[in-house]
């Protein structure tokens, strides 16, 4: 009898890029759209691969899931973006089996944001990882891993500090704006997008700073309007952009959109303008810099606002690792024993198989009850499963907690091999 191996957690990669070794630009090419990432699926599952998801963000882009070798992973990345594959090699990083899955709860709390103990980060996972399941391609393994990362993200900004006081891109740009434009409350200020960045960033501007003079504009005037009437501000047709753009004293750009948004021709002949670059890749097209009136900010330059509680965040690391290690351990035994679930399932079937033959056998009999007979050999089959069981788990942490389960699986021929 033949059973499903669970997957080698040695096969589990990590592929990607981040703000460590690579600006925003180069981010900004190998950012992942939601047309891409389902394409990107679909292109895993025609490969035989069925357990895998992308996180991309301003600040990273990166592929975690069950692959042959990470070059596989990071083949169907470059495959689905417009990003070379050799610069993509030479700026990547991968790791496997268990580094892979501590650096995503290193991701998921914060731990490896540009910004220390980044809250946002979470919520991005969830939603990346909720995307791949619906494509059918989250596994029992993934989806274990991610709650377990989801619960100790929460964990650690309830027991910990890590997140106090953090700087998120949106309340950077509030800090940026507040810093440079004096007299912000007297300013028209333009906010292109209305996603979650941009409604987080008019929320922020309109609680810190006070400012009410926003015009929002979306591809999509629906959103606009509705957002503009619960918050009292006004809204544009996207038609309008042009002329709302070229009024602006300030502007927001959060369109997130593959090509850019803004370009030179928006901003020729007019006044002195502050333009902030929330997207990746960049909305704002390279050439915007050439003039002399406008400053662009992006999300890098925004990274590099000073930020005051970081040193009482650093503090933290300490009681955020070791909660991560705890629930990694935690994680790690559950992953070891389903190894053994699936061999100890096998075995059952196979001892059921046995009873149900020898029932059969003894129909021509006689002289006992079929259901005393079926009830006692039921009870015998749970106790040996139940011995078997212990003995594994009180050996778990040995090597001989695997000798015993691939002694018992070879006795009963499971055709499951244990490494």
């Amino acid at each position: 009898m033949q059973v499903n191996q669970p997957k080698d957690i040695s096969n589990f990669h990590i592929v990607g890029i981040n703000y460590k070794k690579t600006d925003a630009a180069i981010r900004g090419l190998f950012a992942i759209n939601q047309d891409q990432y389902q394409q990107l699926l679909h292109a895993a599952k025609a490969a035989g691969m069925d357990d895998l998801f992308v996180l991309s963000t301003c600040n990273r882009t990166e592929i975690y899931g069950f692959a042959g070798n990470p070059g596989d992973l990071m083949n169907l990345l470059c495959g689905a973006t417009n990003g070379n594959p050799q610069v993509f090699a030479e700026l990547a990083y991968h790791k496997s089996g268990e580094q892979a899955i501590r650096h995503l709860y290193h991701v998921g709390t914060g731990l490896d944001s540009q910004i220390l103990g980044d809250y946002e980060i979470i919520g991005q996972i969830r939603g990346a990882a909720k995307f791949a399941k619906a494509e059918g391609c989250i596994g029992t393994f993934l989806e274990r891993l991610v709650n377990s990362v989801l619960q100790v993200s929460k964990l650690i900004k309830n027991e910990t500090g890590l997140s106090s006081g953090t700087v998120s891109v949106a309340f950077a740009a509030v800090r940026l704006l507040e810093s440079k434009v004096a007299d912000i409350q007297q300013k028209k200020i333009v906010l292109l997008g209305v996603g979650k960045i941009g409604r987080n960033t008019c929320k922020n501007m309109m609680e810190y700073l006070g400012v009410r003079n926003i015009t929002l504009i979306n591809r999509t005037t629906a959103v606009a309007e509705d957002f503009a009437g619960q918050h009292g501000l006004q809204y544009a047709p996207y038609e309008e952009m042009d002329s709302a753009l070229q009024s602006a004293d300030v502007i927001l750009v959060a369109t997130n959109a593959p090509q850019p948004t803004i370009h030179k021709a928006h901003m020729a002949g007019t006044a002195s303008k502050l333009i902030v670059d929330l997207s990746i890749p960049f909305n704002v097209a390279p050439e915007v810099r050439e003039l002399a009136h406008v400053e662009v900010v992006n999300v890098d330059d925004l990274s590099k606002v000073q930020d005051e509680t970081l040193q009482k965040r650093l503090n933290e690391v300490p009681k955020a690792m070791a909660i991560i290690e705890e629930h990694m351990e935690e994680f790690l035994y559950w992953f070891k024993m389903r190894k053994h679930a699936v061999v100890l399932k096998a075995v059952k079937e196979k001892l059921t198989e046995i009873h149900a033959r020898e029932i059969r056998e003894q129909k021509n009999g006689a002289h006992y009850k079929l259901e005393d007979m079926e009830e006692v050999s039921s009870r015998i089959i749970q106790k040996m499963i139940n011995l078997m069981a212990g003995k594994v788990r009180r050996e778990a942490e040995s090597d001989k907690g695997d000798q015993y389960i691939a002694m018992i699986s070879e006795i009963f021929e499971t055709g499951n091999n244990q490494e």
